[in-house]
Formats: C-alpha cells, sequence, structure tokens
C-alpha cells in the first residue's frame, strides 16, 4: 500500500507554509515534523515565520502530541517568531492545537485566522513578505 502524506510544505523568502489534512496518526507527526526540518534548514540562523493552513486538518491521535510539542520547540529554538494558524472556528481543534503549543517561549507569538490572507497581511506587518500566496489555490 502506498503511503500518501497528509501534508505539503515549501517556503515562501522566510516564510515556512504547511498544508495539513485528515486525521493523523503518529507517522503523520513524524513525517511533518521530518519534513517540516528539511524545508527550513536553509532558514536556521535567522528569524523567520510560519503559516499553517488547518481547515482540512482533523485532529489526532494523543500520539501526536509530544511530537508536534518537540517539533515547536525545535522550531522555536532555530529561529521560529510568528506563527499564524488559519482555519474556520472548532473548539475541539483549538483545544488541540493549544495542548501541543502550550508554554511557549515570549519570543514566540502565535495567532488564528479564519482567512490566509489575514495571516499574510499579519505577518507581512512584522516583515515576512510571500511573493508567491497563489499556491495556496492548489489542491
Amino acid at each position: 500500500m502506498k503511503y500518501n502524506p497528509k501534508f505539503k510544505i515549501w517556503r515562501d523568502n522566510k516564510v515556512l507554509i504547511a498544508m495539513v489534512k485528515g486525521s493523523w496518526g503518529e507517522r503523520d507527526a513524524e513525517d511533518f515534523a521530518r519534513e517540516l526540518k528539511a524545508v527550513v534548514t536553509p532558514l536556521l540562523g535567522e528569524d523567520w515565520a510560519s503559516v499553517i493552513l488547518l481547515d482540512n486538518w482533523q485532529l489526532g491521535v494523543p500520539g501526536i502530541e509530544p511530537v508536534i510539542k518537540d517539533l515547536v520547540r525545535w522550531k522555536i529554538a532555530r529561529g521560529l517568531c510568528y506563527s499564524a494558524h488559519v482555519y474556520w472556528p472548532s473548539t475541539v481543534k483549538e483545544f488541540q492545537l493549544d495542548r501541543m503549543v502550550k508554554e511557549v517561549p515570549d519570543r514566540f507569538e502565535v495567532q488564528r485566522f479564519m482567512q490566509p490572507q489575514q495571516a499574510f497581511d499579519w505577518l507581512e506587518t512584522h516583515g515576512f513578505h510571500t511573493d508567491n500566496q497563489q499556491k495556496l489555490a492548489v489542491d
């Protein structure tokens, strides 16, 4: 059986963009962490931001939480300053996301938005510009 990743990750200038979908198991979280680290490697040592598109993500098993918590710590230690989470309001989704992103340093700021353009506009105010946001239309 062919494995089909439940995410796409790319970089646009100093902004990492990830589109996630489906229900996640530990393998999905581990694969996501590995690929994200590879994509962001050119930005290490400088400040960078991220946009995580979560509308099509349908939560995950509890086993993903430590993997994502470790990834969040890794990203912050390597220059992540701002992260925009984009999804239509969902109490359950917000609860699980909060459990994975708690206890982060003051230097890191996360905001939630309902529309991708709002996220990109917010990052722009912090000096993080993107050139090719239309990639969001893919999928």
